[in-house]
């Protein structure tokens, strides 16, 4: 065969391959496999009912956790800390003594107040008696002027000398009230050698850190130790614009750790911040958390669940069974009439644990949950080992294995 020859059957091979690739058409669209029902082949499907069940929105969250209150303890004066009775760990309670400081010198300065307190007084007191004996001495030379006994100038003298007691009677009393404040201060400062625990509305309270030792010598506002009440903890999360409207005050919380896998404790949304942090758009959130037996400790890498609403009767169906066609989310559900497949818009509302809940519409039957990728509307499909041939039929509460509704009572469901 000449070479001419070769070019002229390859070009009719060239026209009939394109001949029948026109008169079949395109193939199925790789990127849309369930275009493949368009060739007529039934796609094997399996369905779940809709059911209708109460389902929860959880939103899980990661924190750290902190005790419900901290604080320093720091004396308010210096001096030597001559005890220290407590360590790391150890319970502690409203008012319990956590150190002492050498108190000595602020005795002395309490017996030095009183002592000036004393003679303030016995001033005062000798003042009062000089006070009333030149008030009776105004008094008298009062009706011996109006007798013409006494001159004019005597009852003035009298009466100035009774003016100048009255003047020393302020000042002495001014004393007495400044040497008893001073009393006070000295008083106030012995007390501050001794450092309690304040009035923490008896929580649960345990030392967390011990500054210095016994014997060391402190400037006002040295840290000794820091107390922590850990008989409710707090976990500090922080959450994104989208769930910041999800939560509210009282919400519950369920909370696990890492270090005791399988155990669970309970808390509630207690604190919501009122603003978005605007770097990251993120929210803090403190959820209050029991801790009976003081398990849980602050610093500890914490899960949490929060409860965010709960639909009560919700039209419900599997996740699987969700599918989307031109952009539209739904579901197939099944025409038992034409064995075909039939996609029905839906509107989505709380998606949780697997299952989906249905706003809109109001479902009702079947719907398919396995092949619905391979689905458009209008493909048949097929129930494996549902009928004869593995065909559709049966109406639409017909299940795998069953008869269709209609068939005598002794083939069919109990």
């Amino acid at each position: 065969m000449t070479k001419k020859r070769w070019i002229t059957v390859g070009i009719i091979i060239v026209v009939l391959a394109l001949a029948i690739w026109l008169l079949r058409g395109p193939s199925p669209s790789l990127d849309k496999p369930w275009e493949r029902g368009r060739t007529g082949a039934a796609v094997a499907v399996e369905l779940a009912p809709v059911e209708r069940t109460d389902i929860s929105e959880i939103g899980d969250y990661t924190g750290s956790l902190s005790a419900a209150s901290e604080f320093v303890l720091a004396p308010k004066i210096a001096g030597r800390l001559e005890k220290i009775p407590v360590h790391i760990g150890d319970v502690v309670h409203d008012n319990d003594l956590v150190a002492t400081l050498d108190d000595e010198e602020y005795r002395q300065q309490v017996r030095q107040a009183k002592s000036e307190l004393e003679v303030a007084r016995a001033n005062l007191q000798e003042v009062t008696s000089t006070l009333e004996n030149a008030r009776r001495e105004f008094q008298r030379t009062q009706e011996l002027r109006k007798k013409k006994i006494i001159s004019e100038s005597q009852r003035d003298a009298a009466e100035a000398d009774w003016a100048i007691q009255q003047a020393k009677m302020k000042v002495a009393q001014a004393q007495v009230a400044q040497k008893e404040a001073t009393l006070n201060i000295a008083n106030l400062r012995l007390a501050y050698t001794q450092i309690r625990v304040p009035e923490n509305g008896g929580g649960q309270q345990v030392v967390g850190e011990r500054f210095v030792d016994q014997g060391a010598l402190l400037s006002a506002n040295t840290p000794i130790v820091s107390i922590l009440d850990i008989s409710k903890l707090i976990a500090v999360i922080h959450v994104i614009e989208k769930d910041y409207f999800k939560l509210q005050p009282g919400q519950m919380a369920v909370i696990t750790t890492d270090a005791m896998p399988g155990k669970t404790f309970s808390g509630e949304v207690k604190r919501i911040a009122p603003m978005l942090k605007e770097k990251s758009r993120e929210a803090r959130v403190e959820v209050e958390i029991d801790n009976p037996g003081m398990v849980l400790k602050p610093g500890m890498f914490a899960r949490l669940q929060i409860l965010y609403t709960v639909h009560n009767d919700a039209v419900t169906v599997p996740v699987a069974a969700l599918v989307k066609r031109g952009g539209i989310q739904g579901i197939f559900q099944v025409d038992f009439e034409s064995r075909k497949a039939r996609f029905v818009p839906v509107t989505l509302g709380i998606v949780q644990q697997g299952k989906a809940e249905i706003l809109t519409p109001d479902l009702k039957g079947k719907v398919v949950t396995l092949g619905n990728h391979l689905l458009e509307e209008g493909t048949p499909v097929r129930i494996p080992g549902s009928g004869k041939n593995n065909t559709m039929s049966g109406g639409p509460d017909t299940r795998p294995g069953e008869k269709p509704p209609g068939t005598p009572a002794k083939a069919g469901r109990p």
